[in-house]
């Protein structure tokens, strides 16, 4: 069974991933593929480079990842452009992941992190989609607590991604993260208990 799990910034989804991991998930996070995609000696790396620059390789000889976010998340068609590179890169890397480990055999539930999922159109790699979704004002406190962001960068940020609403209605299952860590846990193994022993059933879209 392979589940992809997402959800909003600060929604606790990897949290919800390190629980299903504690619980005998394998979890594979899509955003580590996804710098694996363009390392150098990679086809996307010289496709960053080409479209973005030279100042975007760091002293090391790879992609700094500041460098190039700070060019394409202040202009929508420079950010469109670099997901249009990576984002298919992910895709296929993913599914060989994904198909590579289901021939092993050697876990029965695959979890696959990726925020950008359904922004992505990664929904057929999966047998279901799950995704965390948490209160305005929890996301906030979180991420000035975690990361030192201020409420107003946080709400910028929500407002610039799908809504929970939207996500909501293109996944499986909901989980949500309403209070504290110990209540999420009790939430996801209840429902790997419920999903897991169903099985895979295919994508509820076909």
């Amino acid at each position: 069974m392979t589940i992809g799990l997402t959800g909003g910034i600060g929604s606790g989804k990897s949290e919800a991933s390190g629980i299903l991991r504690e619980l005998g998930a394998l979890v594979i996070d899509a955003d580590i593929v996804g710098h694996e995609t363009y390392r150098s000696g990679e086809p996307a790396f010289g496709e960053v480079v080409e479209d973005f620059g030279n100042g975007v390789i760091g002293s090391d000889g790879e992609i700094d990842r500041r460098a190039l976010g700070k060019i394409v998340f202040g202009d929508p068609n420079k950010l469109k452009r670099l997901t249009e590179i990576v984002w298919p890169r992910i895709s296929e890397a993913l599914e060989k992941r994904i198909a590579g480990e289901r021939d092993r055999g050697d876990t029965a539930v695959l979890v696959v992190e990726a925020a950008v999922l359904f922004e992505a159109g990664w929904e057929s790699l999966f047998d279901e989609i799950w995704v965390v979704t948490a209160p305005e004002n929890d996301v906030l406190e979180r991420l000035e607590l975690q990361r030192n962001q201020r409420p107003e960068q946080t709400r910028a940020r929500i407002r610039a991604q799908m809504t929970d609403e939207e996500r909501e209605q293109r996944a499986d299952v909901t989980v949500r993260n309403d209070e504290d860590r110990a209540a999420l846990a009790v939430t996801v193994k209840k429902l790997w208990t419920d999903r897991t022993h169903q099985g895979s059933q295919g994508r509820h879209n076909g």
